[in-house]
C-alpha cells in the first residue's frame, strides 16, 4: 500500500509562514505523474491548491495562493513540500497531500491542520 504522510502544520499569526511536507512509503514519488496539495476548511468542500509534475517540475496554483505558496519536490528525500508565506485567516484548513499515477488523484494523506489567526 502507498502511504502519504503530511507534516509541518500548526498555528500561525496572519502574515506568517509555514512549510508543509509530504513523505511517501512503499513507492517512489517519481513514479507518479503529478503530486498535489488540497485543503478543506471547516464547513467547506475540499479544494485543489497546487500541483507539480514530477518529471520537469511544471507547477500550477489556484489564483488565491499565487505569489504566496510554492510547491516543490526533493527526489533524494522522496518528499514534496508546500511553502506557504503571507498566510491569511482564509488559508485555515486541513491540508492534504495527493498523488496521481496518471490522470486521477488515487492516493491521499490523512492531512495536517493549518490555523491562521487574525
Amino acid at each position: 500500500q502507498v502511504q502519504l504522510v503530511e507534516s509541518g502544520g500548526g498555528l500561525v499569526q496572519a502574515g506568517g509562514s509555514l512549510r508543509l511536507s509530504c513523505a511517501a512509503s512503499a513507492r517512489t514519488l517519481s513514479t507518479f505523474a503529478t503530486m498535489g496539495w488540497f485543503r478543506q476548511a471547516p464547513g467547506k468542500e475540499r479544494e485543489f491548491v497546487a500541483s507539480i509534475r514530477w518529471s520537469g517540475g511544471n507547477t500550477y496554483y489556484i489564483d488565491s495562493v499565487k505569489g504566496r505558496f510554492t510547491i516543490s519536490r526533493d527526489n533524494a528525500r522522496n518528499t514534496v513540500y508546500l511553502q506557504m508565506n503571507s498566510l491569511k485567516p482564509e488559508d485555515t484548513a486541513v491540508y492534504y497531500c495527493a498523488a496521481a499515477p496518471n490522470t486521477t488523484w488515487d492516493y491521499w494523506g490523512q492531512g495536517t491542520q493549518v490555523t491562521v489567526s487574525s
